[in-house]
């Protein structure tokens, strides 16, 4: 028996809670929001809260490392043309900036959502989501094939809810101060519907941008393998700074002599009797007297805090291996590097972003494809499904390198508008200014306007003078 669109969204609600926990342990670990989790009860018991709020964030570097490499810059349709249309819509939602939140999101939680709508009506709108907000179940045995999807919102007063199937869209509500008990947490009893509309685009709006996905299994979070070695980076560093505190410097101890005492004396001078002069003393003093004969001072040398700190090396430097993050990332050491050894360097993580921009282009291949459905243009919308995204260049290089790359395929009779599109962060609009800019130069060449060429000619006050044309 088919379940009710209640059922639909009672059931994926309780499934959004349950990844939305998962997805807050990451959300910490990348704010750098994560407790000692390799301390012994006796090291706590010493320091109490002092680490609290400590944490050597390596956790935020390695998905920023890959975030800011992912960069769409434009849509090709399967003729090999760039759709201005899409992208004219991709800036006029903001997509250019919001993008790289959905894909920061989807590196840490494992995935994000984007969503193509018209709330009005009229205006298409595109907008992502993180793991918290929305989710989208598949056909069984069709990994592409979206069965229904969940948008969850709120406001000051109430919890929204927009249940998407290919063929309806249901909106539910309640309000937000709804019972804790733990069927009222999953909305059994407080969901009402308030409103069922026709889906227009006949297919499920919400699509999934996954992180390393899988056949078999869930999508992965880029912090996955990152935390372990974090947690065990974290309590190093607080077993280091304790013992900098208490054993950085060489402890002295004086050897055949009894503990030092002072007098305890009565508001009349009278000594009533003696105590023990606390280390503090000693401490603050700097000063000593040793009366018996015998005693002596014995050293005992400061600790050797490399021990830690070696380990932490070789932590980061794992992380580094496992994640393909450069090491200049995550050390910030670069002395001597040659070009060719920076390079190398960063070829773990090139490779990293070619792989991610493969997956999440044909994400957003379908979002724009969703777009070009909206504006009721089918046929844009099959020329995307089988088009391609642009992406600027995943390996940072200089202007010298790209010029001297392009001045070589250029060598070879590479086209000038397939060599504009190699150029980082030349945008469509660009490149056709470039072309009409092209195609006036030749016009004025073959007009015989050459002198066009180099801008107005100066006036010759000589030529406008009648006498002084009557003299020649």
């Amino acid at each position: 028996m088919a379940e009710t669109p209640l059922q639909a969204l009672n059931r994926l609600y309780g499934k959004l809670q349950r990844r939305k926990n998962a997805a807050e342990i990451w959300s910490n670990y990348y704010n750098g929001r994560t407790p000692l989790k390799f301390a012994s009860p006796e090291f706590r018991a010493q320091s109490g809260a002092l680490f609290d709020n400590f944490s050597d964030n390596w956790c935020q570097v390695v998905p920023d490392a890959t975030v800011e490499r992912l960069v769409p810059i434009a849509f090709r349709l399967n003729d090999g043309t760039i759709d201005s249309q899409a992208w004219d819509a991709w800036r006029r939602n903001e997509c250019d900036v919001e993008i790289g939140l959905a894909f920061l999101e989807a590196l840490i939680s494992g995935r994000s959502y984007g969503l193509v709508w018209k709330p009005d009506g009229i205006n298409t709108e595109i907008s992502f989501h993180d793991a918290s907000q929305a989710i989208v179940e598949y056909v069984p045995g069709k990994r592409r094939a979206r069965a229904v999807g969940l948008l969850i919102w709120a406001d000051s007063s109430s919890e929204h809810a927009t249940l998407f199937y290919p063929d309806a869209v249901f909106r539910f509500s309640r309000p937000a101060e709804h019972s804790n008990s733990s069927v009222a947490a999953f909305g059994v009893a407080t969901w009402k519907m308030v409103a069922e509309l026709p889906n227009p685009l006949k297919v499920v709006p919400l699509v999934a941008l996954e992180n390393r996905a899988r056949l078999r299994g869930k999508p992965i979070s880029e912090i996955a393998s990152v935390a372990p070695l974090q947690d065990a980076a974290n309590t190093l560093w607080a077993h280091a700074l304790t013992a900098s505190d208490a054993l950085a410097l060489p402890a002295r101890a004086v050897l055949g002599m009894d503990r030092p005492t002072r007098e305890i004396t009565d508001a009349d001078g009278e000594v009533i009797g003696e105590e023990d002069l606390p280390i503090d003393k000693f401490r603050s003093d700097r000063l000593l007297w040793l009366e018996r004969e015998g005693a002596s001072i014995a050293e005992f040398s400061a600790a050797d805090l490399s021990n830690y700190t070696n380990v932490i090396e070789i932590i980061v430097r794992h992380i580094a291996a496992q994640t393909r993050t450069p090491p200049s990332y995550l050390t910030g050491e670069m002395v001597n590097i040659s070009a060719d050894a920076l390079v190398a360097s960063e070829a773990g993580l090139v490779a990293k972003v070619t792989e991610r921009q493969r997956f999440f282009g044909a994400s957003l291949r379908e979002l724009m494809r969703l777009e070009a459905l909206a504006a009721n243009d089918p046929g844009r919308a099959e020329a995307l499904s089988m088009g391609s995204v642009v992406w600027r260049d995943a390996q940072f290089r200089s202007e010298a390198q790209y010029a001297d790359a392009l001045t070589k395929y250029k060598a070879i009779n590479v086209p000038d508008e397939a060599l504009w599109e190699r150029m980082p962060d030349t945008t469509p609009e660009e490149i056709e200014r470039w072309k009409s800019m092209r195609d006036d130069q030749a016009a004025a060449i073959v007009g015989g306007n050459i002198a066009g060429l180099f801008g107005a000619k100066p006036d010759d006050p000589a030529a406008a003078d009648p006498a002084a044309i009557a003299a020649q």
